[in-house]
């Protein structure tokens, strides 16, 4: 008997004959038969995708910002996610950078770490700055997000968090570590965080120790790449 024939004879070689009465995998007991079972389909549940580590998303609204307002008191946690698909939830459902007001600073950091200077596990760290012109910032918000969450730096453990800052001209992206003096990690994340945005400009990192004593000046980068 040729190909065409044995086909002929059977169109679907993989299914049994009614009378083998035994089931395929894919099939519903009871399935023959004129029962509420018979409409059952196999249901697949897919399991939430956990991260590493939880994130917080803060915002520091420009319009609660006072001059006689303690420093950071307008600064409050929105939402705390744990699973990729929560941060999609989010992103998908939150104004980006360009949709900002100026004087907008909007954070994203590791659960539990506040961001400002005097959060234990900041408080001898430093920070990562990159510039952009305004309302430019959108998409290496989203790369910079998406290497933080995923744990995509090689010393991710030194990560506290990222923040942009939207102003009238430009918008700043920062991003913060817990050990300024530890030189060949700030080297490595800098290096890398360059190379994941194709941002071709030089960055620099500044202690926050040196920001605190020169607030009004302006402290000077300890490191470039």
């Amino acid at each position: 008997m040729n190909i065409s024939e044995e086909e002929n004879k059977n169109p679907n070689p993989n299914t049994k004959d009614e009378e083998d009465g035994e089931l395929e995998e894919w099939e519903i007991a009871g399935e023959g038969d004129d029962t509420a079972s018979s409409s059952l389909k196999k249901v697949v549940v897919e399991q939430p995708q956990p991260l590493e580590h939880s994130w917080t998303f803060w915002f520091d609204d420009p319009r609660a910002k006072s001059k006689k307002a303690t420093w950071g008191s307008s600064r409050l946690p929105i939402y705390t996610f744990s699973t990729i698909e929560q941060f999609w939830s989010l992103y998908n459902n939150i104004d980006h950078p360009s949709k900002l007001a100026v004087g907008a600073d909007f954070h994203c950091f590791k659960y539990k770490i506040e961001p400002k200077w005097e959060d234990p596990v900041c408080a001898n760290g430093g920070k990562w700055t990159v510039i952009f012109k305004k309302g430019k910032s959108d998409m290496a918000w989203l790369y910079t997000l998406l290497a933080l969450i995923g744990e995509e730096f090689e010393y991710s453990d030194e990560i506290c968090g990222a923040v942009v800052n939207v102003r009238g001209k430009q918008d700043r992206i920062a991003l913060w570590t817990k050990n300024a003096a530890n030189e060949t990690a700030q080297m490595s994340i800098g290096k890398q965080w360059k190379e994941l945005l194709d941002y071709n400009n030089t960055i620099g990192f500044i202690f926050h120790d040196d920001a605190k004593k020169k607030i009004n000046r302006g402290a000077k980068n300890r490191y470039t790449v």
